[in-house]
């Protein structure tokens, strides 16, 4: 038996999250347990709420299973299960989503559904976040277009159904972007780099304050063979190993060779003059 946690950032009655519910309960061998925002947390990246203790309140989806809904953020969610909100079940694998919309490239690190999957990583448990393409064809988070979740949810779960042969290394993450329609194949992708167009527009105007919106212009990205943002964009699901070890590896070599130590003594101009001798 393997203990799936399903979550997501778009809130527990999200189509999205249904979908996937629905598909992994169909899978033999699973036991599922659903903790997700009472609401929609997107964009939250992996906010965590420290300031205050959360609500959990139990769910009944009507088919005979239930879920636990809070007011704290998708790594909350992740971090509840793990510390044994639901009695007798220990999470073997966290998958996250169906995100409403893509998540690809730079934008994973603005994701809640990536954070919780990034939350599995540093708890040591495998994690998938899926997302699906909205069927405007937009190559990111918006909802316009509506959204169709079968293919995202049927390829999710047989993917947990065959996870102990997927070669997935530990801590690391899938990143499953899945495009609107019928997709013409699957690809190993790393990620994409975003081109972003975000304006200050200025909304309200007040005697002492204004209002902006500043993110919302349409995105781009550049179109580079390889990454997820060109397969999704050509009809692909992309499929995105991912580390949480940001470390920048060659820079450590570079660092040490830089004598830091020497910041440690003042510059010359600001050491105390030495007294004179009488």
């Amino acid at each position: 038996m393997l203990n799936v946690l399903l979550t997501n950032d778009d809130g527990i009655e999200a189509e999205g999250l249904q979908a996937m519910r629905r598909a992994l309960l169909g899978v033999e061998g699973v036991r599922l347990a659903v903790i997700a925002p009472d609401g929609n947390r997107s964009a939250m990246a992996r906010s965590i709420t420290t300031r205050r203790p959360l609500w959990v309140e139990e769910i009944d989806f009507g088919d005979g299973t239930v879920g636990y809904a809070t007011d704290g953020t998708p790594v909350d969610c992740v971090r509840l299960a793990s510390l044994g909100i639901i009695e007798d079940f220990t999470t073997e694998l966290v998958v996250a989503g169906i995100n409403h919309g893509a998540n690809l490239g730079d934008d994973i690190t603005y994701s809640g559904t990536v954070a919780a999957a990034l939350e599995g990583v540093v708890l040591d448990l495998p994690a998938i976040a899926v997302s699906q393409q909205s069927g405007a064809g937009s190559l990111d988070y918006r909802f316009h277009g509506g959204f169709g979740f079968e293919v995202a949810a049927a390829f999710v779960a047989r993917l947990v159904e065959r996870i102990e042969d997927v070669p997935l290394p530990p801590r690391t993450l899938l990143n499953v972007n899945v495009p609107t329609g019928e997709p013409s194949g699957v690809e190993v992708t790393s990620l994409g780099k975003r081109i972003y167009r975000d304006e200050l527009k200025l909304e309200r105007e007040e005697a002492k304050r204004r209002r902006y919106w500043i993110y919302g212009s349409d995105p781009g990205f550049h179109d580079e063979p390889g990454t997820d943002l060109a397969a999704v964009a050509a009809g692909r699901i992309a499929v995105t190993p991912i580390h949480f070890d940001l470390t920048d590896r060659p820079s450590l070599d570079a660092l040490r060779r830089f004598d830091l130590e020497e910041l440690l003594t003042p510059p010359i101009g600001d050491r105390p003059a030495h007294p004179t001798a009488p």
